[in-house]
């Protein structure tokens, strides 16, 4: 990243200061790996690492029904929330300049599916209804923050045509959905690959995706039916633009209806109001003990909130600057001009394995293999969040490859590396990886349920012990947190002059 700030010195002022920017956020991830909790424990991964990839490489389809009920409801809860988020998220996009709004927008997204999912278990058991509102409640908020952003970036002459006094609806409706619709469609179908992860890893906490049965492989040393079932999520995101048909989709959806599981236990839908009035408060705070309320705060400050926010914030810092190293190391390996018209597709293939295996699982994995401390979830972000970044970078030089303006001296190989293809791709990568800290950031708290030291630890530890006053204040701080970050990350990435890249 150093050298890639450098080449952008001598554009003006924006230039300098994300030069500074750069050096800033280095610094403070070389700072934070003395405080993060990163020990490498003394196992032997070697022997584990080569179990992990037999069971890839002879992966064991023998129950193929159990594979494909997995897979199902992978796909019902993923594509029955995009369903229902998109056209949600589009309305309220239209009355996104209403600060309500945009925070209420803000507060839903900066909470994880799998937060989310926990609240939800507690009100309506292991089912459906969880499974749908985790994933449809974050991605609402998405959907109409980015809805909006498109909005802005489109023409305005097409609205001057209008008749003075149109409201904002028919506004939308006649000039700015027709302009922004290929943009619409191309993002909700991204949101959808996204919803897929999300669905899987929701079965790390019980709901019975793809990820439950890949922890239980894993816990259970079955790789090779871990390694089939990461195969098969594989070839499903590699294969959206085949299968997800847009005539098919409401076949899909009246079929995702009928994959949905049962509901597991019992349902306290009906203990709503007693939930949001009474048990996610702290005990003292309803008797109006203010002196026992204080004790509790600080006691939760000083025991939780301040060791998980300091964890979640050392391993994200971490996490984010080894992700734009790690993006500046491999996507050359998938870009025409730089790998070749042959050797590119190994490249884009490893890319495509990088983005499409959640973070969860990669931590899983690099906890079978260096053992339990942030090791294996800076790892994990940095490798799936440099594989995204990445992908996206070497489809730009593709694309600009592709154009008839170029020179017949152009250099190749490392020259053309570090001369031509990093430097015009270096911007982007910089607002896409500023886009992407929040998305890190979330992901470090949820770490914690597999056992790390950042802020999920303590929520999900919370909500076994059945304390919902402690899940929900950690869950706010989390939620504030990410709030922060999201502002700085958008002010950056504005600094940047490159929110058009940004749409990932």
């Amino acid at each position: 990243m150093i050298a890639g700030s450098l080449i952008l010195s001598g554009r003006g002022s924006s230039a300098r200061i994300l030069n500074g920017v750069c050096l800033l956020l280095i610094l403070a991830a070389l700072l934070a790996l003395m405080g993060a909790d990163i020990e490498v424990y003394r196992v032997d991964p070697w022997q584990e690492l080569s179990r992990i990839g037999r069971g890839l490489v002879q992966p064991a389809w023998h129950d193929l029904p159990g594979l494909a009920q997995a897979l199902g409801q992978t796909i019902a809860f993923a594509l029955l929330a995009v369903a229902l988020a998109a056209p949600l998220g589009l309305l309220l996009a239209m009355a996104f300049r209403w600060l309500p709004v945009r925070l209420l927008c803000a507060a839903v997204r900066s909470v994880h599916e799998l937060f989310w999912g926990l609240i939800f278990m507690q009100l309506y058991g292991l089912g459906a209804t969880t499974g749908l509102l985790a994933i449809l409640v974050p991605f609402t908020g998405v959907f109409a923050k980015v809805f909006a952003e498109i909005f802005e970036q489109q023409a305005a002459e097409p609205s001057r045509t209008l008749p003075p006094g149109t409201g904002g609806l028919k506004r939308h409706l006649y000039t700015l959905i027709p302009q922004s619709w290929p943009a619409l469609v191309s993002y909700t179908r991204y949101r959808f690959e996204c919803a897929l992860r999300s669905s899987a890893i929701l079965g790390f906490i019980g709901l019975p995706t793809l990820g439950f049965h890949l922890e239980t492989a894993f816990r259970q040393g079955q790789y090779p039916e871990a390694g089939a079932l990461l195969w098969a999520f594989l070839l499903l995101i590699a294969g959206i633009r085949l299968w997800l048909r847009p005539r098919l989709v409401p076949l899909y959806l009246l079929a995702a209806c009928w994959l949905l599981p049962e509901t597991v236990g019992f349902s306290n839908g009906g203990y709503l109001w007693r939930f949001i009035s009474q048990d996610i408060w702290p005990a003292a705070l309803l008797e109006g003990d203010w002196a026992a309320l204080q004790a509790w705060y600080g006691d939760m400050f000083s025991e939780q909130v301040w060791p998980g926010l300091v964890q979640t914030l050392l391993l994200t810092q971490i996490a984010l600057v080894l992700t734009g190293f790690v993006i500046l190391l491999i996507y050359p390996f998938a870009s025409r001009a730089l790998a070749g018209p042959v050797l590119r597709w190994p490249g884009r293939f490893v890319l495509l394995v990088l983005r499409s295996t959640p973070e969860m699982v990669l931590a899983y994995v690099f906890l079978l293999l260096f053992g339990p401390s942030g090791l294996p979830a800076v790892l994990a972000l940095a490798l799936h969040n440099g594989g995204l970044i990445a992908f996206l970078v070497a489809n730009g030089s593709d694309a600009e490859f592709k154009s008839p303006i170029r020179r017949p001296d152009d250099p190749t190989g490392l020259k053309r590396y570090a001369y031509i293809e990093t430097p015009r791709r270096f911007p982007a990568l910089l607002a896409l990886l500023f886009y992407r800290w929040e998305v890190i950031l979330r992901e470090s708290a949820i770490m914690g349920i597999l056992g790390i030291a950042t802020l999920g630890f303590y929520i999900d530890s919370a909500f076994e012990e059945i304390r919902y006053d402690r899940a929900f204040l950690l869950i706010l701080v989390t939620a504030l947190l990410n709030m922060v970050v999201d502002s700085l990350s958008r002010r950056l990435r504005r600094l940047a002059r490159t929110d058009r890249a940004c749409r990932y």
